[in-house]
């Protein structure tokens, strides 16, 4: 599987594609963040199938394996920040396709009272020059994801 560089945080504002989208929820922080941490995280989103590949608890250097269009994409995951209950970063460390120098993600879920939250979800992309033309479909990806999400939560 071709290797991708790691990042810093600093990545989800420099890099060249970025896709971001923050949702309001009406469920407590806590519950938004057990489903993102669950066995089958991102479930709702239907382009993507995800698997942790480390045991719990999870933590800074947490693994997993994502897989796009039933894993015509596949990426293995590392994850750079965790603080449990509130943040969790990562960026891929391999695909088994040439399309990407770089690839993030950072899930934010911070409370909006006892029973709301707001959940920004962050990602960015440096693509090789094969994956170039992918750009409208790396955006359908995500456009996708966010769509999939605001349903899924009845999110605002």
């Amino acid at each position: 599987m071709p290797k991708l560089q790691p990042v810093d945080d600093a990545f989800f504002t420099t890099a060249p594609a970025r896709f971001e989208e923050t949702f309001r929820i009406a469920r407590p922080a806590a519950e938004v963040w057990a489903e993102l941490s669950s066995d089958r995280p991102l479930h709702w989103c239907r382009v993507l199938s995800i698997r942790w590949t480390s045991d719990r608890p999870f933590a800074v250097g947490t693994t997993r394996q994502a897989k796009v269009f039933g894993g015509a994409i596949s990426i293995k995951e590392h994850f750079f920040n965790w603080d449990e209950g509130r943040r969790m970063s990562f960026y891929a460390t391999s695909g088994n396709l040439p399309l990407f120098r770089r690839l993030a993600e950072d899930y934010v879920v911070e409370p909006d009272g006892d029973a709301a939250c707001r959940f920004t979800w962050r990602a960015g992309i440096e693509p090789t020059p094969l994956g170039r033309p992918g750009g409208p479909l790396n955006a359908f990806v995500f456009k996708s994801a966010f769509a999939d999400t605001r349903k899924y939560f009845s999110a605002t």
